[in-house]
């Protein structure tokens, strides 16, 4: 019975991609990071939120914009005071379909400094996730990405999940 069951799930992701995404489409979503390596040291967790716009290209194949906001809090680092920064994250992307509502893509692009204390860094990240549609022009967009952010003085590393809705 799992045999089958496995069988149905893989056939049911990976059918059908030239059906997916004819019209362009604008996404808002719910973003949360989860800092990696030595920015964790300092931040905990992040949360925000954000606009993603999808252009498609060819049949299972769009490009992306990606614009906007994540906030990282953090340990207290003296006194009182804890760890804060928040963050404008303008990326472009692709994104490509390998069956109806499975995807994988890339981003890059640049993260502006929403608080003192910081500089412009450069991103980029791979992704993966699955978008279900729930109406004729709606989706659910739930996506994982390993996302590295580049500076003159280091870097900034952390696992993201992006939950979106599509229209």
């Amino acid at each position: 019975m799992k045999k089958v069951t496995l069988i149905i799930v893989i056939v049911f992701l990976f059918a059908g991609a030239n059906a997916q995404m004819r019209e362009p489409k604008l996404g808002i979503g719910a973003e949360f990071g989860f800092p990696m390596t030595s920015f964790g040291d300092d931040a905990q967790y992040g949360i925000g939120g954000s606009l993603l716009y999808q252009q498609p290209v060819a049949p299972a194949l769009n490009i992306t914009v990606n614009v906007g906001f994540l906030r990282f809090n953090g340990k207290q680092t003296f006194g009182n005071l804890r760890y804060r920064q928040s963050f404008i994250p303008i990326k472009g992307g692709v994104r490509y379909f390998v069956g109806s509502y499975l995807y994988g893509g890339a981003e890059i692009g640049a993260i502006l400094p929403a608080t003192s204390g910081e500089s412009t860094a450069f991103a980029y990240n791979p992704n993966i996730g699955f978008e279900f549609p729930v109406s004729d022009k709606g989706s659910i967009d739930i996506g994982l990405r390993y996302e590295r952010w580049l500076r003159n003085n280091g870097t900034k590393s952390f696992a993201g999940l992006r939950a979106g809705f599509n229209f």
